[in-house]
């Protein structure tokens, strides 16, 4: 293996480089590479996320797969599968298990069975314009970390077709988002996540992704905060001391706050916590799901966007998805609602 694959087999990348394409192989690597994409339909209140983890196990490569769709104050459904076989693009962003899933940077299509189905493609793609670093920033360069994180797509226009149960929804010009999340051990013992799309301004969109990361020694607590704005500019902020990021969090409430390089950008999110569902998240080494994410599809969430003090923007939306994870809170809220314990819960 040549010495540039073998540092990108830690999970780093170098600066300039390219963090959407997989980090390693079938049979060395990362543990675990993660690929989403989210659709959201504002004429019509409407959300559909897909999502494949390419798991290096102990007999080989496998998959977890979900799919799951939600109205803004309405039902939602969800689909998620475990299944071996996995393959992640070792050159470009990419990733695929049969026909179950194939996703890259043009689209996604999803069969997990009847009623659970998408067919996406992007045109007009707004791709992450920070060439030097992705969205892990400084960290992106840290080899073996727990977890890296990078929101390759902030908007575009998502033409194509869900099957929701006995539904079929048709989505011409639907705003997209697109991100990856890989690391040397799954997830983190405890994350935050959100994302949102359907403001008023069609050009805005929001990401955040928090929690513990470490690498031997390294130990620390960080939140990196993305909010591009309706002009077409991207900021970013959630590096220690230069930009840090103050989340407090907790299973209904998203409070996060960043100042750095004359911004501030402040988020409030709020979901209840009885229609969050309980999504699985891969236990790579196990070769299997277990239930450790608290996610709602349809969280109402508030920006406020600051430059030397004076507002640029603000937003609101109730679209956005918020996420709680960690394994000991979702069993909990599992036996809360008397679900076995290591299952997920489909229809809160």
């Amino acid at each position: 293996m040549n010495p540039l694959r073998a540092y990108r087999s830690t999970g780093a990348d170098l600066p300039f480089g390219d963090p959407r394409a997989a980090h390693g192989t079938a049979t060395s690597g990362v543990a675990m590479e993660g690929y989403f994409y989210r659709v959201t339909d504002p004429a019509t209140g409407r959300v559909v996320i897909a999502l494949i983890g390419v798991n290096r196990g102990p007999d080989g490569p496998w998959a977890t797969l979900g799919l799951a769709s939600a109205v803004a104050d309405g039902p939602s459904t969800v689909a998620t599968r475990a299944v071996p076989g996995a393959w992640s693009d070792p050159d470009r962003l990419g990733a695929r298990s049969g026909d179950a899933f194939v996703g890259h940077d043009r689209g996604v299509d999803v069969d997990l069975g009847p009623g659970a189905r998408l067919h996406l493609e992007i045109d007009e793609a707004v791709e992450w314009p920070h060439r030097a670093f992705g969205g892990s920033s400084v960290f992106q360069c840290v080899p073996a970390l727990n977890q890296y994180w990078h929101p390759w797509l902030l908007g575009g226009r998502g033409r194509g077709w869900a099957e929701v149960g006995d539904e079929r929804w048709e989505f011409d010009a639907a705003q997209v988002y697109g991100e990856k999340n890989w690391g040397g051990g799954g997830f983190p013992e405890s994350w935050w996540w959100g994302q949102a799309q359907g403001f008023d301004d069609p050009g805005a969109c929001l990401a955040f992704a928090g929690g513990q990361v470490h690498s031997g020694p390294l130990r620390t607590e960080v939140t990196a905060l993305v909010v591009r704005l309706p002009d077409g500019r991207v900021v970013r902020l959630g590096n220690p001391v230069v930009s840090p990021v103050r989340a407090q969090v907790s299973d209904d409430e998203w409070l996060l706050s960043g100042r750095g390089y004359c911004w501030r950008i402040d988020v409030v999110g709020r979901a209840p916590l009885a229609r969050a569902h309980v999504l699985p998240v891969p236990l790579p080494d196990e070769g299997r799901n277990t239930a450790g994410d608290l996610e709602h599809l349809t969280g109402e969430v508030e920006v406020t966007v600051r430059r030397r003090g004076r507002l640029v923007w603000s937003g609101r939306s109730s679209q956005a998805a918020l996420e709680h994870g960690g394994l000991a809170r979702a069993e909990a809220e599992l036996r809360r609602r008397g679900v076995p314990p290591g299952a997920t819960d489909h229809a809160p």
